[in-house]
């Protein structure tokens, strides 16, 4: 919600998100934390007001704060309808997401994690799915967005939040290329490792042996070789289908290793070429790294 600048009223959004026990609530708030919302669960709706305030007052430190919200105090729907009629009328404007789910399903999660339903109290488990249902339909009635979680997976859920409460920057992969020398051990933190030691090695040419693949030379060199310029068309093609796959899958961040014998020049063209490639694809924010560059 915007005011009339188009700016987000005290520099902070806001949003409320809340529905029915078991429809994905915690899967929300950690899609909402990826995404840079500062989020908080649970907290007591009369400090729900307290802690936007904070926000707005930390210079921009804090620009989204999300509340997750559930029904362990039974003057809950009063007490948060309250709190975003107050909000609305300071001009934060609060989105309320509502998470639900029909009763088999939410039958079926209750009993694949074995616990009872926070207002089943003596009676049975829909007993509880009831009551809580009936309690929040107030809230279900003013929500900026229903979401049924019924029939959508962990990673179907993730995208219909990312479309809602994302930007371009916080539905961006980050991707690392990172070069280094197989002689100094394979990167622990990488995702995908490529071995371009099939190309001929510029060690060998004297006057090429003290350069870098950063100096023109050696990179005309390596780009020259038979397979060269194939190996950088196939495995970038390769790449976008794996993004594309990441992506859905909620990953933002991929560091992809290529490595030669010491990391000097064959892996730090490649890294370079296949940087370059990428950084022209949609929704990818590229970096190089050459890990040990300079260690010869």
């Amino acid at each position: 919600m915007k005011d009339a600048t188009g700016d987000h009223a005290h520099g902070v959004e806001v949003a409320v998100v809340t529905g029915l026990s078991g429809a994905g609530r915690s899967t929300a708030a950690k899609c909402l934390e990826d995404l840079g919302w500062f989020v908080v669960d649970n907290l007591p709706p009369e400090l729900i007001s307290t802690m936007v305030e904070l926000g707005a007052k930390a210079q921009g430190a804090v620009t989204k704060v999300a509340v997750v919200m559930d029904v362990r105090s039974r003057a809950f729907t009063e007490d948060l309808a309250s709190i975003i009629r107050d909000l609305d009328a300071s001009g934060y404007k609060p989105r309320v997401l509502f998470l639900e789910a029909t009763d088999e399903v939410l039958i079926r999660r209750f009993e694949q994690v074995r616990r009872g339903h926070p207002l089943q109290g003596d009676g049975r488990l829909i007993d509880g799915i009831k009551a809580e249902r009936d309690l929040l339909g107030p809230l279900r009635s003013d929500a900026d967005l229903v979401l049924d979680t019924s029939t959508l997976s962990v990673h179907q859920l993730r995208a219909k939040i990312e479309d809602t409460f994302g930007t371009e920057a916080s539905t961006t992969t980050r991707v690392t290329v990172l070069s280094f020398g197989y002689k100094y051990g394979i990167p622990m933190d990488a995702d995908l490792v490529m071995d371009v030691r099939f190309l001929p090695n510029p060690f060998w040419i004297p006057e090429l042996k003290d350069l870098t693949g950063r100096d023109a030379d050696v990179r005309n060199y390596v780009l020259t070789q038979e397979g060269a310029e194939e190996f950088l068309d196939r495995y970038h093609e390769l790449l976008r289908l794996i993004g594309a796959g990441y992506r859905r899958e909620g990953k933002r961040y991929l560091t992809l290793a290529i490595g030669c014998t010491g990391g000097k020049h064959r892996s730090v063209t490649i890294s370079e070429e296949l940087s370059r490639r990428l950084a022209d694809e949609d929704r990818l924010a590229v970096k190089v790294v050459h890990r040990d560059l300079g260690r010869e």
